[in-house]
């Protein structure tokens, strides 16, 4: 990198809350490995902090993510084994790291989300989008398939039959279209985007900490299981659990009709 040009991705904390910004705004977002690099160490940065609860991903300008650099494709850097070796010791560890990271993740949809852009979004958790952003699935216009996940998540969010034709024709999403289909969890104003996000950000922080990453695990450990390999599963959760200082806290709290104050303990 050079020492005078700003990091690719940048990552500010407030309170409890992380948020990992894409920075290469002159060109839309477009991956290059120092971002694929600092996207990972910061994800495993947050994961690590104790203090962090929630992250929010989200890109400089006026582009979310456009995915890969199609100058690259054009001069032949990506080939072959350099593309395999891109996505899977590159790429595919945010994919994998995001996995494995039981603290809610938030993509706060800035603007476009195109190909591997769409991808990073749909493998978050959440969704805000701004009523400027556009989404599409557009490897087929490239001839190329989704690299980075897309034809995993897309039909768990929207069924195959609709996945396909989204991943087959690479149509451009409106927001509005994006939050009918299930894709996008809420729309808003492009200039209240960070401020929305924040605030959902921040009321998934103040609750449990403990609880809600079980919760975030138990919904995804869910979509692979049997329904009594998950009933068993959710037993042992909420037995340890109700053994934290925050569940006798909430039921403390319930009964003295008062807030609850959540210590992660």
């Amino acid at each position: 990198m050079d020492p005078m040009s700003e990091p690719h991705a940048l990552y500010d904390t407030k309170g409890h809350i992380v948020t990992i910004t894409l920075n290469r705004p002159k060109a839309k977002n477009a991956f290059s490995p120092e971002m694929i690099s600092l996207w990972r160490e910061y994800l495993e940065k947050a994961k690590n902090d104790d203090a962090i609860r929630v992250i929010i991903v989200t890109g400089k300008g006026d582009t979310f993510c456009s995915g890969g650099d199609i100058r690259d494709m054009v001069d032949g850097k990506l080939k072959s084994w350099d593309m395999k070796r891109f996505l899977w010791d590159g790429v595919h560890r945010i994919v994998l790291t995001l996995e494995d990271l039981d603290k809610p993740v938030i993509a706060a949809i800035n603007g476009a989300a195109m190909g591997a852009g769409m991808d990073m979004a749909i493998m978050c958790d959440l969704r805000v989008c701004s009523d400027n952003a556009k989404l599409a699935e557009s490897y087929i216009m490239m001839g190329l398939v989704p690299g980075d996940g897309g034809a995993y998540f897309l039909p768990r969010l929207v069924g195959v039959s609709k996945g396909l034709e989204l991943l087959l024709t690479g149509d451009i999403l409106k927001p509005e279209e994006a939050l009918r289909l299930g894709i996008v969890n809420r729309v808003v104003p492009h200039d209240s985007l960070m401020e929305e996000t924040m605030k959902l950000a921040e009321k998934i922080a103040a609750k449990p900490p403990a609880a809600v990453r079980m919760m975030k695990r138990a919904v995804y450990q869910g979509q692979t299981s049997t329904l009594r390999a998950h009933l068993d599963y959710i037993s042992s959760q909420i037995s340890l659990l109700s053994e934290t200082q925050d569940h006798v806290e909430a039921a403390k709290a319930f009964l003295e009709k008062r807030k609850p104050v959540f210590t992660g303990k």
